[in-house]
C-alpha cells in the first residue's frame, strides 16, 4: 500500500473534513466526502486564526484566500442598555491575542477557501452533498461503508469529522452522552440586518443575569451576526423544536434593552439560524480499527472556548501528515496522530475565565462584579493574565512533515 492506493473516506464537510481531505489529496491519497446538507453552509460565527492555528494555515498556504475575506474587528465592547459602553477591549490593547484576534473570518468564508483549494487541487476527489453514512462494517483491511444513498463502498480509513453530534461517533464507539459533558447553557447565532445603532467594527455585547447578545460585523457591513449565550438547565426537548428555542432566547433577553428587540424580531426569518447546547466531548480515544475521530467529533471544547477551529485546523494537518507519512502502517499513523494532537487538545478545551458562570452571572449584584474584573483586565498590570487566559496554546509546537 502507498498514497496513491489508498482509498480514504471523510464524513462531514466542515472546516475538518475539508482541511484533512485537502491535505491528503495533496499527499496523493484518493479522497471521498459525504456531507450531508445539500450544500456549502454560508456564514457561521467568526473565528480567529492564533499561535498554532494560524501557523497551519500558514503551511498550507490558506493565507492569500484568508487575506481577502478578513473580518475588520476592532475590538470588544460591553455596552449598558442605551449602547454605551461599560469597558472595551481593543484588538491593540492585547497585541492581536485578546478576546479579538488580528485574524477573524467567518466560519463559512474560512470553509469556502478550503473548498476553493480542494477544486483547484490534483488527485482523485469525490465530493458528494447530500449524502451521510448509514452503516460501518470493519475488518483487519479495510472499511465497508452503506450510505443514504444506498452506495455500499470500501475504504482504507474512515475519518468521522461530522460534528458534535457525529453519526460516525454512535455507530462504531457508542451513544453521543457517553462522551458529552453539559457545560451549562446554549449558543445560538445567525445573520441580522446591521444595527442603526450599532458601533462600527466593534463587537458589542449586552449582558443581563443569564443571558447575551452580542453584535459581531460581517464581512459585508450591511449585515452582522447576533450571538447568543443562554445560561439554563438542559432540555433535550429543545433538539430540534425550533420554535421552542425561540421561545426560550425571547423569554431569556426579553429585558435586555439596546438593540436586543431588532435583533430578536429577525429569528423567524433567518435562513441561518443555529442553535445547541454548550457541550465538551472528550473521548477515551480517538481511533477504533481503521475509523478515526477529526474536530467536534472528536474534541469538542464547545464555543466558549473560542478554539474549535484551532483544533479542527491543527488535527486536520496532524492527521494527514501522519497518514502520509506511513501510508502502509495506518494503526501507526493514527497512534502518532493522537499522541501528537491531545497535548494541544488538552490546553485549547480549556475555558478561559471560568466558563459560563463567570460569563453570565445569575443576579445584577454578580452582574456588577463580573463587569468590575472585565475593567480591571483592560488595565496595563493585569492585560498579560487575560493574553495567557485567551493564548493557552502559544507554547504548542507542530511537527513539520
Amino acid at each position: 500500500m502507498s498514497t496513491d492506493t489508498l482509498r480514504i473516506l471523510v464524513a462531514g464537510g466542515g472546516i475538518a473534513g475539508n482541511a484533512v481531505a485537502l491535505q491528503l489529496l495533496r499527499a496523493g491519497i484518493a479522497v471521498t466526502v459525504v456531507e450531508r446538507a445539500s450544500a456549502p453552509r454560508p456564514g457561521g460565527q467568526a473565528v480567529d486564526l492564533r499561535g498554532p492555528s494560524r501557523e497551519v494555515a500558514e503551511r498550507m498556504g490558506l493565507m492569500e484566500g484568508i487575506s481577502k475575506r478578513l473580518l475588520h474587528e476592532k475590538g470588544m465592547s460591553i455596552v449598558k442598555t442605551d449602547g454605551s459602553p461599560v469597558y472595551r477591549m481593543s484588538m491593540e490593547m492585547f497585541d492581536g491575542k485578546g478576546p479579538v484576534a488580528d485574524i477573524e473570518i467567518s466560519r463559512g468564508d474560512l470553509n469556502d477557501v478550503l473548498l476553493t483549494e480542494l477544486a483547484g487541487a490534483a488527485g482523485e476527489l469525490d465530493y458528494r452533498h447530500g449524502d451521510w453514512i448509514e452503516t460501518i462494517d470493519q475488518d483487519a483491511d479495510g472499511v465497508t461503508v452503506g450510505f443514504n444513498s444506498g452506495r455500499s463502498e470500501r475504504y482504507d480509513l474512515v475519518i468521522g469529522a461530522d460534528g458534535v453530534h457525529s453519526r460516525t461517533r454512535k455507530l462504531v464507539f457508542g451513544p453521543e452522552e457517553q462522551f458529552t459533558t453539559f457545560l451549562g447553557g446554549y449558543m445560538s447565532f445567525y445573520t441580522v440586518p446591521t444595527p442603526a445603532v450599532a458601533e462600527q467594527d466593534w463587537l458589542s455585547m449586552r449582558v443581563v443575569p443569564r443571558a447575551s447578545l452580542g453584535i459581531r460585523p460581517d464581512y459585508e457591513p450591511t449585515t452582522s451576526k447576533a450571538i447568543i449565550t443562554l445560561r439554563t438547565e438542559q432540555n433535550p426537548a429543545l433538539r430540534g423544536d425550533i420554535p421552542a428555542q425561540h421561545k426560550l432566547i425571547r423569554d431569556m433577553l426579553a429585558d435586555a434593552g439596546w438593540v436586543v428587540p431588532e435583533a430578536l424580531a429577525e429569528l423567524e426569518h433567518a435562513p441561518d439560524f443555529y442553535f445547541d447546547e454548550l457541550v465538551r466531548v472528550d473521548m477515551p480515544t480517538l481511533s477504533k480499527g481503521r475509523v478515526t475521530l477529526l474536530g467536534d467529533s472528536g474534541f469538542c471544547g464547545s464555543p466558549m472556548t473560542g478554539m474549535g477551529t484551532a483544533m479542527a485546523i491543527v488535527g486536520a494537518y496532524l492527521l494527514a501528515g501522519e497518514i502520509a507519512a506511513t501510508p502502509t502502517d495506518i494503526a501507526g499513523a493514527l497512534a502518532r496522530y493522537e499522541a501528537q494532537v491531545t497535548p494541544f487538545l488538552e490546553k485549547a478545551k480549556e475555558l478561559p475565565g471560568g466558563g459560563i458562570q463567570m460569563m453570565l452571572p445569575t443576579s445584577k449584584l454578580g452582574l456588577k462584579v463580573m463587569q468590575r474584573i472585565g475593567k480591571l483586565m483592560t488595565t496595563k498590570l493585569f492585560r498579560p493574565i487575560m493574553m495567557k487566559m485567551l493564548d493557552q496554546t502559544q507554547d504548542y509546537v507542530l511537527p513539520t512533515y
